[in-house]
């Protein structure tokens, strides 16, 4: 559970892509040879953690990306970049860019949402076992082990007398 809130700390800027990293692009670029469709790899702005990468790289970001019209494009993080594979610098452009920083933005969101409620809950508990450890404590310290005085047991006409006084029988 601490890694997990030390990821949350680490990680508290939301996930988003900084810039296109030109050199990963076909040399063939705006040439009568480049291709339709090819690999653009996109930098993060910070580094990933892999509940993200899961998240990234996930059938639910295929169904996301499939449900706004990009059913070919696919994501990969590799290192601290996002692979964006069957897709070229317009598409990007022209929408799907902004579409994938949406979804990177509301990946981290949950994820940070899912870590403060987790970081709640073990705080919870762990106030609750400080709570109870002090009361065993203070049970413990409650036991004294001292003798009790010692009641004369021979003493029967004093106790007798006692009862009598207290209305217990009428002596004769």
């Amino acid at each position: 559970m601490n890694a997990q809130l030390k990821n949350a700390e680490l990680s508290s800027e939301l996930l988003g892509l900084r810039s296109v990293l030109i050199g990963s692009l076909p040399a063939t670029l705006m040439t009568k040879d480049a291709p339709d469709r090819y690999t653009v790899e996109a930098v993060f702005t910070r580094k990933t953690d892999r509940d993200e990468v899961a998240a990234i790289q996930g059938n639910e970001m295929r169904a996301r990306l499939s449900a706004k019209g990009y059913s070919t494009v696919e994501l990969h993080v590799a290192d601290r970049r996002l692979e964006i594979t069957n897709t070229n610098l317009e598409e990007l452009r022209d929408g799907l860019g902004s579409i994938i920083a949406e979804l990177l933005a509301e990946i981290s969101a949950s994820l940070q949402a899912e870590r403060e409620v987790a970081a709640g809950r073990f705080q919870d508990a762990s106030d609750r076992e400080q709570a109870r450890a002090a009361d065993v404590a203070a049970l413990a310290e409650s036991v004294t082990f001292t003798r009790r005085p010692a009641v004369d047991v021979l003493d029967d006409e004093s106790r007798i007398e006692d009862w009598v006084e207290e209305g217990g029988a009428v002596r004769a």
